[in-house]
């Protein structure tokens, strides 16, 4: 069972994506901003992140840029998970350094493939 740290200021979707993430046999860690994401990705360790685009405060662009400029966690690969679907939307996602970019209403088993390469890289 490999941590899985969900990062979303929706409580709503911290929800689903903790079942989601539950039903593929992983343990999900929840946060509500990015902020918090930095301080649970280096105290937990988690396996993968699942990180939000758009929050108050820290972005989940932003929150990715530090958790990969620090050597505690750059190791730890991200996934985008988000409401935003456009191809630039995705290429920028990606060029932050996610190693998946996973748009909203999310399909549990894209999701949990997307996990899985992320375990597996």
């Amino acid at each position: 069972m490999s941590k899985i740290l969900i990062v979303d200021d929706s409580p709503a979707q911290r929800f689903s994506l903790c079942k989601m993430v539950e039903s593929g046999g992983h343990q999900p860690i929840a946060a509500e901003s990015g902020e918090k994401a930095l301080e649970l990705a280096a105290d937990e360790h988690p396996a993968v992140i699942l990180m939000d685009i758009v929050m108050p405060g820290m972005s989940g662009y932003q929150a990715t840029r530090r958790l990969h400029k620090s050597d505690s966690t750059r190791h730890i690969p991200v996934i985008f998970v988000s409401s935003r679907s456009g191809d630039a939307d995705r290429a920028w996602g990606l060029r932050q350094g996610a190693s998946e970019y996973v748009t909203k209403p999310v399909d549990a088993n894209r999701l949990l493939a997307a996990i899985s390469e992320a375990m597996a890289a």
